[in-house]
């Protein structure tokens, strides 16, 4: 029989860790400005605007930066960390939690850019008109991370490699953070 510790610590892991990822998908588009009229961009905020709402009218952005936003997000981190530090009976230390969120977000943010350029990359093998409105999100949040690659390397007869070198990158630095 499972223990009931690790049950509760991956629920609790789990839901948080899908709010965050959801959150901070939000943050991305909107530092890109991305079409909101799209279904995908519409229902990212009816889910987020319960807790980044309130705090937004308190705490303006900082140019295309949802400080609001970004401050609910590591506050949540930082709550999920507590609480499973408490289901387990692990020791608190403050200091170690609050740096433990923010590896944790930095973490998140390039699995999550690891898993969108996979999801680019596979999409532009069966065409880009695939008619979802995620798809061009997709690329629009992609593009940041891909188009700096593209201007270093060589023109390879229509073979773009900036994926490949991107996903070599992002791999290199998770595994440099050990989180």
């Amino acid at each position: 029989m499972g223990s009931p510790t690790a049950a509760f610590a991956f629920l609790v892991e789990t839901v948080f860790h899908l709010y965050l990822v959801v959150l901070l998908l939000r943050l991305l588009l909107e530092a890109q400005r991305a079409d909101f009229y799209n279904p995908v961009v519409q229902l990212l905020l009816k889910v987020t605007d319960p807790l980044v709402k309130p705090l937004g009218k308190l705490i303006p952005p900082l140019g295309r930066v949802n400080l609001a936003g970004l401050l609910v997000l590591y506050l949540l981190q930082l709550t999920s960390l507590i609480l499973l530090a408490l289901i387990i009976g692990a020791a608190i230390d403050p200091l170690l939690l609050a740096l433990m969120a923010v590896l944790r977000l930095v973490r998140m943010l390039l699995v999550l850019y690891l898993v969108l350029i996979i999801a680019g990359v596979i999409l532009s093998w069966v065409g880009q008109n695939f008619r979802h409105p995620i798809v061009p999100l997709i690329f629009q949040l992609t593009d940041p991370v891909l188009a700096p690659i593209r201007r270093l390397l060589p023109s390879l007869g229509g073979f773009d490699l900036s994926p490949l070198v991107a996903l070599i990158g992002i791999q290199f630095l998770i595994i440099l953070l050990g989180v």
